[in-house]
């Protein structure tokens, strides 16, 4: 059995090898390839907590395991993480344990995957400025993403703890700005959204994070952060002035988006405003953007089939270059 550390990870498998993973898992979770349940969620009261369990099985890429997702707001009180995370990799052949990785990262590296993959699918391949609402730890990734599918100049970061939000600034600054970027403090979401090409909203927020009025004809919107029928990124006029709205998962996203499930029970639109699965898009069973001047969006809430591929794809990286560590129990 190989462990594999985040610093680990990141020296066998890039950003770029994760976008073209994801999007094979998009793909065979659309084509019924894939095993994937629903995630399973467990309340812990006495912890103020909770644990999720994502386990998803892929023939095609000999990809089994399950995702242990726990969050517990509380441990920062502690000098813990609050969303701890380990990935378990099985073999599929024997149903052993081949792999435990970081689960953290993996969850940072294929969220920015998702999100990069449907910016190369859906944004305009001139798009030159973007824009990121919230700057916690999976920003990050959503930056290097955009930035890997598509050549920005400029992109704005907001969130409303400004403190947070200029640390981003500095350290992607330091990064990006030697390659021609400017990384930019926006003081408001309208300011950060404001004729941007690609907008990503990454928060946990329970009410819509940007107005949608400000989003301009041609823009690609990724909604990345809410994951509970409560939470809302997304302006619900937004989603219905677009021309072009994918999901990484019909049913997930009807269950767990609050982004959808508020406005439809509110009645301002139903499920039909959905155009397809991005993985459906991959395979070129639906239209994406057939026009500059279109508005496109990708809701995703995430699917163990991401986990799983990606992290398949990572032990056999590792392995090829005798990294981690080898342990028997």
């Amino acid at each position: 059995m190989l462990l594999l550390k985040k610093e680990e990870m990141q020296r066998v498998y890039s950003m770029k090898e994760a976008v073209e993973a994801v999007k094979l898992a998009f793909k065979l979770f659309s084509e019924g390839k894939a095993t994937v349940p629903l995630r399973t969620n467990i309340d812990v009261p006495k912890g103020a907590g909770g644990a999720l369990f994502m386990p998803a099985y892929v023939e095609e890429t000999e990809s089994l395991g399950v995702k242990i997702v726990s969050v517990f707001p509380n441990n920062v009180k502690v000098g813990r993480p609050a969303v701890p995370a380990t990935m378990v990799l099985l073999e599929p052949q024997t149903g052993e344990v081949c792999a435990i990785m970081d689960g953290t990262y993996l969850t940072q590296l294929r969220t920015g995957a998702a999100a990069g993959a449907a910016t190369d699918l859906l944004s305009r391949k001139d798009a030159s400025v973007g824009a990121i609402i919230g700057a916690g730890g999976q920003a990050l990734y959503q930056l290097e993403a955009m930035l890997t599918v598509r050549e920005l100049k400029e992109i704005r970061i907001f969130d409303v703890d400004a403190a947070r939000a200029q640390s981003l600034v500095r350290s992607a600054g330091e990064r990006w700005g030697k390659k021609g970027v400017r990384i930019a403090l926006a003081r408001s979401p309208e300011e950060a959204v404001d004729g941007a090409d690609v907008i990503t909203t990454v928060t946990t927020s329970k009410a819509p994070v940007f107005p949608g009025a400000k989003v301009k004809d041609g823009a690609h919107v990724n909604g990345i952060g809410s994951y509970t029928p409560q939470m809302q990124e997304l302006p619900p006029d937004l989603l219905k002035r677009a021309d072009r709205v994918f999901v990484d998962s019909r049913e997930a996203v009807l269950s767990e988006a609050g982004d959808f499930i508020i406005p439809i029970k509110e009645g301002l639109f139903d499920a039909s405003i959905i155009s397809g699965e991005i993985g459906e898009l991959v395979t070129a069973h639906t239209e994406g953007r057939s026009g500059d001047g279109e508005i496109t969006v990708f809701k995703t809430v995430g699917i163990g089939v991401q986990d799983v591929v990606t992290a398949r794809e990572i032990y056999k990286r590792a392995l090829e270059a005798k990294v981690g560590l080898e342990v028997s129990l």
